[in-house]
């Protein structure tokens, strides 16, 4: 039976105080919602945008229910929590995403375990418990492969390329010996992302696929419509809705993929929140991700996912800020650009800190518009800019 809807003027909570916990705040004060985060820090980019924050150990299961006991909802922006803490959260008031879908997708190794009992197409891989099964591992996927660690692994960190048995066994070496993934090294056209939400009821509601391009291993730009084929475009998104469906996600979810130079859609990964590739969503469609992962979490019916402009989003890194304050007004010169800055206090290089989303008559307009904002706000350095400035 379906749970109660959560109306506007009730008090909901984030899992995480980062931007992705910041976007999602500013769209539910938007609508008349309370909204409290949880975080490790105070100085948080939620805090400038939530009611409350609360400072806490994500492993400090106790406390997370005591404080989420007088929420009407719960969501996460992020999955470095402990499933048990998770767990405890869902025992007190509602959770969503559920502890069980993030316990599938925080962990390599299972996630690919669901992607492979059920079917989704994805790398060949195999899973390294202990140095002893390096040699099965190398012969179920060969060489060149990619070793990933199973847990805390995102903008490239905890992997490594391999090309020989030698090699694989220095990474597993580097990784500590840690539990790993050793997945085939897939040539790829390019790489997508389907961001989408799933209601109480069942609703998906799919965004447009995103083209995205990355720059040390860190998403760069991200631009919808991807210029597929249409067949690659449905054959996209209904991949995504199948994963959302059977894993039972209900809010918003990613889910990366590449497409292979064969034509073939393979899943890389699933994000149990918003994704940094949606952000143009909030610009260029009548629903934000955001605002769906409220829906969602409320038991309100989803908004409709249409985009009704071309889209492009920059990432904004740290480095950008290396010789300064970036040239803002330089940048917002740029017709149809926009700049959202995260509220983080130290620029450090590879460190998101904002981002540029442009829109335009066409995706190569959008992407046009966007990276000149970036060049433009860093215009005039001793060491011209970088390839995410």
């Amino acid at each position: 039976m379906p749970e109660a809807k959560v109306f506007p003027g009730a008090r909901i909570g984030v899992l995480g105080g980062g931007q992705l916990g910041g976007m999602f705040a500013a769209a539910a004060t938007r609508m008349g919602y309370l909204v409290e985060a949880f975080s490790d820090t105070a100085d948080c980019p939620a805090a400038r945008v939530c009611d409350r924050v609360h400072v806490v150990d994500f492993a400090d299961e106790t406390r997370l229910a005591s404080l989420a006991a007088g929420l009407a909802a719960v969501t996460l922006e992020f999955e470095n929590i402990p499933a048990r803490a998770a767990a405890a959260v869902a025992a007190v008031t509602r959770l969503r995403p559920s502890p069980e879908v993030l316990f599938t997708t925080q962990d390599r190794g299972r996630e690919k375990a669901f992607l492979a009992t059920h079917g989704f197409p994805c790398a060949k891989h195999a899973l390294i418990r202990s140095r002893g099964e390096l040699p099965r591992a190398a012969a179920t996927v060969g060489f060149p492969s990619v070793l990933k660690t199973t847990a805390f692994g995102y903008d490239g960190k905890g992997q490594r390329k391999v090309g020989s048995p030698a090699e694989l066994e220095a990474a597993f070496d580097a990784f500590g010996g840690q539990e790993t993934v050793l997945e085939e090294w897939v040539e790829f056209e390019c790489e997508l992302s389907v961001v989408a939400a799933r209601g109480e009821d069942g609703e998906i509601a799919a965004f447009a696929p995103s083209r995205n391009e990355h720059a040390n291993h860190i998403l760069d730009v991200a631009v919808a419509p991807s210029g597929l084929a249409e067949p690659q475009v449905r054959g996209a998104r209904e991949l995504a809705e199948g994963v959302l469906e059977t894993l039972g996600v209900v809010g918003t979810a990613c889910v990366e993929m590449f497409l292979a130079r064969d034509g073939r859609l393979l899943v890389n990964e699933i994000a149990p929140r918003p994704h940094n590739s949606g952000h143009l969503t909030i610009d260029a469609c009548e629903t934000s991700q955001f605002e769906q992962q409220l829906r969602a979490l409320c038991g309100l019916p989803l908004g409709s996912p249409r985009q009704v402009s071309p889209a492009a989003m920059v990432n904004l890194l740290g480095d950008c800020w290396a010789n300064g304050e970036p040239d803002w007004a330089a940048a917002l010169g740029v017709p149809g650009v926009r700049l959202s800055l995260y509220g983080k206090s130290d620029p450090r290089p590879g460190r998101k800190m904002g981002h540029l989303t442009a829109v335009g008559a066409t995706a190569e307009e959008a992407v046009e518009r966007a990276s000149l904002a970036r060049r433009l706000s860093s215009a005039g350095r001793a060491n011209g800019p970088s390839s995410s400035c």
